[in-house]
């Protein structure tokens, strides 16, 4: 199975962030999708930080 894109990545946390705001989450639902989200927002800054690190790296190569 593919990876999820970053993008992927980030509409899915946005999904869950929606539906965690509505309030009408029952609480093992709620505890899932929170663990989901966590998870989520450590892999997008993971990979932001990772390509942050890259543009650097190139901004240097080419200074």
């Amino acid at each position: 199975m593919k990876e999820p894109t970053f993008e992927e990545k980030q509409e899915k946390l946005e999904s869950i962030v929606a539906r965690l705001e509505t309030g009408n989450v029952p609480l093992e639902e709620m505890i899932s999708l929170y663990e989901q989200g966590e998870a989520l927002y450590r892999d997008c800054v993971q990979t932001l930080d990772a390509f942050e690190k890259r543009l650097a790296d190139l901004q240097k190569e080419n200074a």
